[in-house]
């Protein structure tokens, strides 16, 4: 017999798409439109529902960049088409790029009623089922004329972008046109036969050709489009479905895969758009699926990110009562825990926290929803205390999907156990259909099964189905499939259920999965590390200064009576958050995105230096003497951790540069360096151990400018090849000594750096306070710092503690390890002896390994840090201007002295006039337990917490000492609330307020302490 395969396959394409599909929507009349454009930002419901219209016919250009129209839709249901479900079908001038990425609308009745959404996958608007002949109709569409920006991250693009790429304005060209405008029939019948058309064809392409299946399919689809009559589809269409029912009626093998479906939209909360069109998607997207769920009871839906449900309560708050009601009824799910769906990587360990916190607290006030799982399937890699901080927050599973964007090493699991860097472990699922925006087509499920990686020990996966990015979500005809999908033979399974009960299930059938232990790395978005340095400091600044303005807070109302500012704190925290987001810290969003940023932090900064100013100020008390305030949790210059004193002599100052040879010397009797005459460091000595430092023959704080042209995303990635060019700075335009330690300039390119670097008297950091001028396009600059160690692994300091990577190249695991992660500090050290670098801005790092010539065992091992890049989209001017860094080299030190000089550097001390000693509200003994956190409890008992943690990776034993009555000490979890006690928590009332702790290697606890009343 001759194959029809590849024939048949083609006429069911063409029928399909070109006869069958246009055919549901065949009987039409056209509907009016008016337009009224919007002269500036988004305007309310009422203001576009009462504004005059103009009349627009088909071909009417609108719209331009970013800007705001809304249409009026009137029209009368045709007598004869009474009794039949009609609906208005508008193409506001979509392409075919995916629902959130080009314009789209949000529909109202008259009385501001929200109906549901229009976008390029979902155009239709319900009218009448069953209509009345004869019945007239309006309706109005909110449309933002959003510009696609999908497809431009291909290089040979990034050139010539637009200037309304940054958001200051719309141009006068309108970007879309109305292309069609009609009311008309919704003919059901066609409309299931092309879904069964579409299932059938789908699984028939994905079976092997040596399945009977398969041919059997192909015979039948045949069939039933012979079926078709081409000329009256409408008449045609039982009579084929009759031909196809036979072949839904085979059950699945017993054997086949359980895929778990749920409903999904992933909103990126900005990424190529502003805050603002985000609060509108939202909407957008929830009344598409409240809409759907009334049609579909079955159908069920997961919303992770607490933030965009809270601006849905605020800004339209009709939307948001649907989607309570649809809570109640079980089909809305609120999941993922968190506040935003955050970057893992940057975002800090106590900012990690809140995110849990103000998550997990909106779910429950709002839906009474205790949410168990971590939904992140777009973050781009994960550190390694997050399995720990999850359980503390009552978190049993995690889901991502971003893990299989690794370009090197592919994942060896899909369901596994994730072990953080304390032992904690959570359960963990990645979906193999590799997306989080699936539509449940036949080559998606096909690929899930053969791609899932647990195949001997489980049989369950998730599939998040709906359109994502920029919203849209789940359509009718993702149902439609999903329904066909059940049981059919060839196929996985396919049931609607939600998350909750998909992990259930996969833990049973899994309880003994594998192990990961340790980061999730991504071997990929490297570059995230370091874009949009202005947006990372200020996420940086505002963490430490939250930090601050809590603890003088907390420590000024139980010591003088201080208003804590609880609802600030709360606001402040929020916003905090809110732009954590993974593609506003990561720096790959439009330029709108990161302007709007540097404003909101230094509002947040202005804020919260006001709220620590007054604390501080009404603990220092009336007097003219100088109140020194350390928010470090170690002691400093003799101001003690968590509090203040008079300042009784100078703290340590900037040596003097000494001149030596052609360059000069600073030496404070702990460690020299020298510095040449073209400003690099060619010595750094550890004077009490007798030890150089650098490497020989190397310079230290050498800035090196590297070509930065990715494959592919550019704000996203930082390619290997990068290495292969590289101009090292060496050129001074001057090296002059000064008071404050040597400065150096230097041009090149379009760019001017100038560093001050300097030693004070007592320390052991080599500070570098760097001013950049940056003008360069599409290149990285590092600072390097080649060491004289032979260091096997580097420790890098992530949330909550630290994480060790090999700094060798052995397998292709570590070789992708080529761009790294540290926040405050990364290590480098051999028995005995170490060194650090230190940051108050910088989380890209780099460390290499290299056996020097002059000793054929003898290893330099290098840190650099990534500094600034310029990428050119999806911002072309990213990082130009003006910056100011700071970095510093610890010389001579060990673990416990970077997690004190890393806090140091970023927690400054604060000085003001006044006359009192501020005694700390609590202490602990030891460096290795260090505390991160005290804040008054969010209860508003008057509760003081303290969040601390294990931060050198052993065992700990230590002594909280609370400096107030303390009538009892609580462990409790995340959220404050009491967790059984446990043998590592003794609180000894009698004993003064004394908490005798024990803890393991990077253990965070909290601790909830209850002054003694009436004292």
């Amino acid at each position: 017999m001759h194959s029809k395969r590849r024939l048949t396959e083609q006429r069911l394409d063409r029928v399909l798409n070109q006869r069958i599909r246009p055919a549901v929507h065949a009987r039409s009349v056209p509907v009016e439109m008016a337009i009224w454009s919007v002269p500036g930002e988004p305007v309310p419901v009422a203001d576009g529902l009462a504004a005059p219209y103009e009349p627009v016919t088909l071909g009417h250009r609108w719209g331009p960049p970013w800007s705001t129209s809304w249409f009026r839709i009137s029209g009368r249901v045709p007598e004869e088409w009474a009794g039949l479900r009609v609906e208005a079908v508008i193409d506001l001038g979509f392409n075919v790029t995916g629902a959130g990425f080009s314009t789209e609308g949000l529909v109202y009745r008259a009385d501001a009623s929200v109906v549901k959404a229009l976008n390029p996958r979902n155009a239709y608007i319900p009218v009448a089922a069953p209509a009345v002949g004869g019945e007239d109709f309006t309706y109005y569409v909110e449309a933002a004329a959003n510009p696609n920006l999908v497809d431009d991250h291909i290089p040979s693009r990034t050139g010539d972008q637009p200037s309304w790429m940054t958001g200051v304005g719309p141009e006068s060209a309108p970007l879309y046109q109305l292309l069609r405008m009609e009311l008309a029939v919704f003919d059901a019948q066609v409309w299931e036969l092309a879904h069964d058309l579409d299932v059938l064809g789908g699984l028939m392409r994905e079976l092997p050709e040596a399945d009977p299946r398969r041919w059997q399919l192909l015979h039948t689809i045949e069939r039933a489009l012979d079926a078709v009559d081409l000329q009256d589809i409408t008449g045609s269409a039982t009579a084929a479905r009759e031909v196809l029912r036979p072949a839904f009626t085979a059950p699945a093998a017993a054997s086949a895969h359980r895929m778990s479906a749920v409903g999904h939209a992933h909103i990126d909360t900005a990424w190529l758009w502003p805050l603002r069109e985000t609060v509108r998607k939202v909407a957008r997207t929830l009344s598409n699926v409240t809409h759907l769920m009334d049609d579909h009871p079955g159908f069920l839906f997961a919303m992770s990110q607490a933030q965009q449900l809270a601006w849905l309560k605020e800004h339209r708050p009709e939307v948001y009562g649907r989607v309570q009601e649809k809570a109640k009824k079980g089909q809305f799910l609120p999941v993922g825990s968190l506040w935003v769906e955050p970057d893992t990587n940057i975002t800090g360990g106590e900012a990690l926290a809140r995110q849990l916190i103000h998550g997990k607290r909106f779910y429950f006030d709002e839906f009474g929803v205790e949410t168990e799982e971590m939904w992140l399937p777009d973050t781009f890699g994960y550190n390694a205390a997050m399995p720990q901080l999850m359980k503390l927050a009552g978190v049993r599973w995690f889901l991502t999907q971003k893990i299989s964007w690794n370009t090197t090493n592919k994942f060896p699991h899909h369901t596994f156990w994730w072990e953080g860097i304390d032992g904690t472990r959570i359960f963990s699922h990645f979906p193999p259909v590799d997306t989080y925006n699936a539509e449940i087509t036949g080559a998606e499920l096909a690929h899930a099964v053969s791609n899932f990686q647990d195949k001997e020990a489980a049989n369950s996966s998730l599939l998040p189905f709906g359109y994502g990015d920029g919203g849209g979500g789940p359509t009718r005809e993702m149902l439609a499939r999903a329904e066909r999908l059940v049981d059919l033979e060839g196929s996985a399974k396919v049931v609607i259920e939600s998350p909750a009960d998909f992990f259930e299930r996969a833990h049973a059938e899994y309880p003994d999965a594998p192990v990961w232990q340790g980061e999730l790395y991504l071997e990929f978005h490297r570059g995230t590390l370091t874009s949009q340095l202005r947006t990372k400091q200020g996420n940086r600044r505002s963490e430490h200064l939250l930090r601050e303005a809590e603890l003088w807070s907390a420590t000024a109302a139980v010591r003088i009576g201080f208003p804590y500012p609880y609802q600030a704190l709360d606001r402040l925290w929020k916003t905090v958050l809110l732009h954590q987001f993974h593609d506003i810290l990561p720096g790959s969003s439009i330029a709108w995105v990161h302007r709007e940023a540097e404003q909101v932090y230094a509002a947040v900064t202005a804020e919260l230096r006001a709220i620590t100013d007054a604390a501080q100020r009404a603990l220092a008390g009336e007097g003219n003497l100088l109140v020194v305030f350390n928010a470090a949790p170690f002691a400093r210059d003799r101001v003690p951790a968590l509090g203040a004193t008079l300042r009784t002599r100078p703290p340590g100052r900037p040596v003097a540069p000494a001149p030596c040879g052609d360059g000069f010397v600073l030496d404070n009797g702990l460690v020299r360096v020298r510095i040449d005459a073209q400003g690099l460091v060619t010595s750094a000595y550890d004077i009490g151990a007798d030890r150089e430092a650098l490497a020989p023959g190397t310079a230290a704080n050498l800035l090196q400018l590297h070509q930065d042209f990715p494959n592919e995303y550019d704000a996203w990635d930082i390619d290997a090849f990068y290495r292969n060019t590289v101009h090292n700075l060496r050129d001074a335009d001057s090296v002059r000594a000064e008071e404050g330690g040597v400065r150096i300039v230097r041009t090149f390119g379009d760019s001017r750096i100038e560093q001050l670097v300097s030693l004070s008297s007592g320390s052991r950091r080599l500070d570098i306070d760097t001013e950049i001028d940056w003008h360069e396009k599409e290149k990285l600059l590092k600072a390097a710092f080649p060491c004289d160690v032979r260091a096997d692994h580097s420790s890098a300091e992530i949330p909550f503690g630290h994480v060790r990577r090999p700094t060798h190249t052995n397998t292709s695991w570590d070789a992708a390890k080529f761009e790294i992660c540290a926040h405050r500090f990364l290590h480098l050290g051999e028995r005995g002896w170490g060194a650090a670098v230190v940051n108050d801005s910088t989380y890209g790092h780099e460390v290499t390994r290299d056996v020097r010539a002059d000793g054929g065992t003898t290893t330099t091992t290098t840190v650099r840090l990534s500094l600034l890049r310029a990428p050119r989209f999806p911002d072309p001017d990213a990082d130009q201007g003006h910056h100011r860094l700071r970095y510093g080299f610890v010389i001579g030190a060990d673990i416990a002295d970077a997690v004190r000089e890393g806090y140091a550097f970023n927690q400054p001390e604060r000085s003001l006039p006044g006359s009192a000693e501020v005694q700390p509200l609590v202490t602990v003994d030891g460096e290795a337990v260090v505390i991160e956190t005290v804040k008054l409890a969010d209860d508003r008992s008057g509760d003081i917490v303290v969040r601390l943690y294990e931060a050198h990776g052993g065992r700990a034993r230590t002594v909280l000492t609370a400096g107030f009555p303390l009538a009892s000490a609580a462990e409790t979890d995340l959220l404050e609330r009491a967790l059984d006690p446990r043998e590592n928590v003794d609180a000894v009332q009698a004993d003064g307020g004394r908490v005798l702790l024990a803890l393991r290697p990077f253990q965070i606890l909290t601790l909830r302490l209850r002054p003694r009343r009436g004292d």
